[in-house]
């Protein structure tokens, strides 16, 4: 009998890459999974950064099944910089990295069980950042505050943590070389690190844990980084 036998856990994004990874996992374990996602395929299809898209697909969730376990906040937000990011790809980035999560979240709040949690997967550019990732980042910094804010509000009904990925490939490759050896772990990370940690952060096992943010990211944001200094060298123009 799986660890989450009669337990429903609802998933954004989860037709593709984190999001198919933690939905394989949790139907692993035996919990009935709803999934939404902006691509065509045998689950609720829909934008999550649209009101009504989400009031519809709660509406559904509830109305099949009476309630929820758990809420997994994964669908990815646009990522643009400043130098080419209008207003309003701006807008819809923390409509679908921030809105969502916070509205999905409301939708349910009657809805969820006791023992129920709400995992968000936020992203280690919430601490660090690229050239040109503003409004990902952004979304992603939102999302990660918005866990902390949710996780006081819902005391005593909702367990609410956040997840920050560092780099995962979703492709299924073979990464080597220096992008794996750059990594303290020695490799790249896969989305089952990250499904792992969800189930983890659903179970009981984490009963005394809300929230918090978990970084998973290889060690990457702990490496220090000097030009010179074991193999790294900074190249200029």
């Amino acid at each position: 009998m799986g660890a989450f036998e009669q337990k429903v856990a609802v998933i954004t994004g989860g037709g593709h890459g984190i999001g198919r990874a933690i939905a394989e996992a949790f139907l692993r374990e035996g919990a009935t999974v709803e999934v939404i996602d902006i691509r065509p395929g045998n689950w609720f299809v829909g934008d999550v950064g649209d009101r009504e898209t989400l009031e519809r697909f709660s509406e559904a969730v509830i109305r099949k099944h009476g309630h929820v376990d758990y809420l997994i906040n994964n669908a990815p937000p646009l990522m643009k910089g400043i130098c080419e990011c209008s207003y309003e790809d701006f807008v819809q980035a923390q409509l679908v990295g921030v809105a969502a999560p916070y509205y999905l979240t409301r939708l349910f709040v009657s809805c969820f069980v006791k023992g129920a949690a709400v995992v968000n997967i936020s992203s280690s550019r919430d601490r660090m950042s690229q050239p040109q990732t503003e409004s990902y980042t952004a979304a992603k910094g939102g999302i990660a505050a918005l866990t902390h804010a949710m996780a006081v509000s819902l005391a005593g009904k909702v367990r609410v943590n956040s997840i920050s990925p560092g780099w995962i490939d979703t492709t299924g490759s073979d990464i080597a070389g220096a992008d794996a050896l750059q990594q303290p772990v020695g490799r790249v990370g896969k989305p089952e690190d990250i499904a792992e940690m969800v189930l983890f952060l659903c179970s009981e096992k984490a009963g005394f844990i809300t929230g918090e943010n978990i970084c998973i990211d290889g060690g990457m944001t702990r490496l220090m980084i000097y030009h010179g200094d074991h193999g790294w060298e900074l190249h200029g123009d």
